[in-house]
């Protein structure tokens, strides 16, 4: 058996693809990379094959209808054959710490491993501007095993993203997501999802993954968000709907869910006003009566008790309150 299981969804993803497999082959043997395929119309599915075909005790190459990067994830987690399961985007890499995050992976499961293993992630952009380091230093506990009640308050910008986690894989199974085909962002709800259930926790205080930004046509452009607002309304949507808040005793982690949905219905709620149509405005509008029909208490309160109730302000003043302070954010931040 394999320790980890790395999953790297790729779509039409030749020019960059083996730059982030070269990364994960550093793992060695304790490592299973599975590259999935996804219906590519380039020369993405012959390079995974060559791979393979080069490291057939490693690299497995899984060619599939297009089904979405949700369905990356489905099928690496289905083919999966490690104890711990982690997701790569394919114009992404991890770092020379990868070695070292497998022995400390290693040395966990000798004393009966953990859910959850935390990292850091790095942005990097292709224009070397605003370069940072998303680091949970303040409000992990480092170098052992933890539960939620020993986490300390995460700031703003502070998020566990695909990017930072590594879940156990017979956990994954036991919960059983099945994340959504054809929608893009589903990668929050695959974490938010999965976190519910999260008790043993370990925080390695490295920038393990490399995070491109500013790649033409990537997910997380602002262009490419604004027009597919709808996904990250789903996607947030499914998160909520998940759990219920005030049936999760830990209240460190009802604290942390609570802080993710704020940040989600955050970027939800700016990307479908930054659209200014009148459609955008309905799909929010019930992408809230979803949520209150779920659970009345907290979509009131996320809705109209945070500062999210400004950026509902009808019309153009709402749209310009919204872009300023995404400008700013972004000033600050730099997240795409």
């Amino acid at each position: 058996m394999k320790l980890l299981t790395v999953a790297v969804p790729c779509y039409n993803s030749q020019d960059y693809m083996a730059k982030c497999i070269d990364s994960l082959l550093t793992g060695g043997e304790r490592v299973e990379i599975i590259v999935v395929d996804d219906g590519s119309k380039d020369d993405t599915g012959r390079i995974a094959d060559e791979y393979a075909a080069k490291y057939p005790t490693i690299v497995k190459a899984i060619h599939q209808e297009n089904g979405g990067h949700g369905e990356g994830i489905n099928q690496g987690l289905r083919n999966a054959t490690g104890l711990y399961y982690k997701t790569v985007d394919s114009d992404d890499v991890l770092s020379d710490d990868f070695p070292k995050m497998l022995d400390t992976l290693e040395a966990l499961e000798r004393d009966g491993g953990v859910d959850l293993f935390v990292t850091n992630y790095f942005y990097t952009h292709e224009d070397g501007i605003g370069d940072r380091s998303i680091n949970f230093s303040n409000a992990l506990p480092e170098g052992r095993v933890f539960t939620w009640e020993e986490t300390k308050s995460f700031h703003v910008d502070q998020i566990l993203m695909i990017h930072s986690v590594t879940f156990r894989t017979a956990l994954l199974r036991e919960i059983g997501l099945e994340m959504p085909k054809h929608l893009f962002y589903e990668d929050n709800f695959f974490v938010f999802g999965n976190l519910v259930h999260v008790d043993r926790m370990y925080y390695m205080n490295c920038d393990l993954y490399r995070y491109t930004i500013g790649r033409a046509g990537q997910s997380v452009q602002e262009d490419v968000m604004t027009r597919r607002y709808q996904h990250q309304l789903r996607s947030t949507e499914l998160c909520f709907l998940s759990c219920h808040l005030d049936q999760i005793p830990e209240k460190r982690k009802k604290k942390y869910l609570k802080h993710e949905l704020f940040i989600m219905f955050g970027i939800s709620v700016v990307y479908a006003r930054l659209n200014k149509t009148p459609e955008a405005d309905e799909n929010l509008r019930r992408m809230w009566e979803t949520c209150q029909a779920h659970d009345p208490k907290w979509a009131k309160y996320f809705r109209k008790e945070t500062p999210l109730r400004l950026a509902h302000m009808p019309g153009r003043a709402g749209q310009t309150l919204v872009k300023g302070v995404y400008k700013a954010s972004h000033y600050i931040i730099r997240f795409n």
